[in-house]
């Protein structure tokens, strides 16, 4: 499709549940070659921009960033397919009060569905092995290679099995299939470097409010599958009021966060005017009865477009794996204390619950992948007005 003029209104769409999000995928067939013209037909399905009340209730959205979220699917180019790539996808994180959209990174939770978006489609028909299928996806935003593995029926052409009672992830209601998510060599997805300030723990120099004194803040700021800042809850307790910020109550700790984390992007070398990446989170040692019985490692709270998420991005969670095998940075120093190999999972706290990372590395210190298990579920197929 070459031109805006040519965009037929409605898409052909499907809408889909991965991990804890939901979003809409489009085949790229359906949209023009000229990327310019695709923001335009985003927010008309989305319902955005909507400053008044937030909600898009003339589109998809939402109004909350787990759910205002678009992949684009397509066939992979020559290369791509030189190099063992099933299909790419473009994510797209769509403004909600505002006109933003946002390709600077991916997101982990939809990307459990591309696969089987690729093969529900016909746009990839990989060859399939047992009762499994595996789709190599390329991502556009990160430059890197997702493998999800999923279960499909015996029949000749393969079809995803998505009900399989076998898995229950934490914010979703009742067991689904189990989806491997498997990020190949996730390291520098952004910044093209692990540690992108060349080191595992930085100090940055903040001013929390007018009238207030300077202070001195640690971070880990690490680029694995999505860039993150992580943020210690202590250190910050120490002049904020975290309790009450974490429970919702009005405080001042919003806009503090939001400096700690341009400021951070500044030192990764990024745009720190982007809303949607690098993320920040805030990350805490195990502290209640209920974490020591449950064996969790670290409690995490993680921002999404600067509100506190209601579970946590898996790509956060995901660099949180990779990040707690880094020595010196806030994750390491957590974990510290539990008798874990560099190939264990690591379980985190949210506020949905728990779920369990991982990370493989490489002899010399090298991330090898980085893994999480979602389920999903189709919602709707059809056409979306823009």
């Amino acid at each position: 499709m070459s031109s805006s003029s040519s965009i037929t209104n409605p898409l052909p769409a499907s809408f889909l549940r991965g991990g804890t999000s939901k979003g809409i995928f489009l085949n790229k067939s359906s949209l023009p070659t000229d990327r310019s013209q695709w923001d335009r037909v985003f927010l008309g399905i989305m319902g955005s921009p909507d400053p008044e009340y937030g909600r898009q209730l003339n589109g998809m959205g939402g109004g909350v960033s787990s759910l205002s979220k678009i992949c684009v699917v397509g066939a992979p180019t020559p290369w791509q397919k030189e190099e063992g790539i099933d299909v790419e996808y473009t994510f797209v994180q769509v403004g909600i009060r505002d006109s933003s959209i946002d390709y600077s990174g991916n997101c982990g939770n939809l990307s459990s569905m591309v696969g089987v978006f690729a093969v529900d489609q016909g746009i990839c028909i990989p060859h399939v092995t047992g009762k499994h299928l595996t789709v190599r996806s390329f991502n556009t935003n990160t430059s890197k290679i997702v493998d999800t593995t999923f279960p499909v029926s015996s029949s000749n052409i393969p079809m995803a099995l998505l009900d399989n009672p076998e898995t229950e992830i934490a914010g979703v209601t009742g067991k689904s299939s189990t989806i491997v998510l498997d990020f190949i060599d996730p390291a520098g997805a952004r910044t093209g470097k692990l540690l992108p300030t060349g080191s595992s723990l930085d100090h940055l120099v903040i001013l929390p409010s007018q009238g207030s004194s300077e202070r001195t803040i640690r971070c880990s700021c690490i680029d694995a599958t999505n860039p993150t800042i992580f943020v210690s809850y202590s250190d910050l307790a120490k002049f904020l009021p975290m309790a009450e910020y974490i429970e919702g109550k009005p405080t001042d700790v919003g806009p503090t966060l939001e400096q700690i984390r341009r400021t951070a992007a500044v030192k990764m070398g990024l745009d720190p005017t982007a809303q949607a990446q690098p993320k920040i989170a805030i990350l805490r040692a195990p502290h209640t009865d209920d974490d020591y019985a449950q064996k969790v490692d670290i409690v995490i709270h993680a921002l999404s477009m600067g509100v506190l998420h209601k579970a946590v991005p898996m790509t956060v969670g995901l660099c949180v794996g990779v990040a707690s095998s880094i020595r010196h940075s806030l994750a390491w120093e957590i974990c510290q204390g539990s008798d874990r190999s560099k190939t264990d999972m690591v379980r985190l706290r949210h506020p949905g619950g728990v779920v369990d990372v991982g990370a493989d590395f490489e002899e010399f210190g090298e991330v090898k992948s980085a893994k999480v298990v979602r389920t999903g579920r189709r919602l709707m197929e059809g056409a979306v007005w823009w």
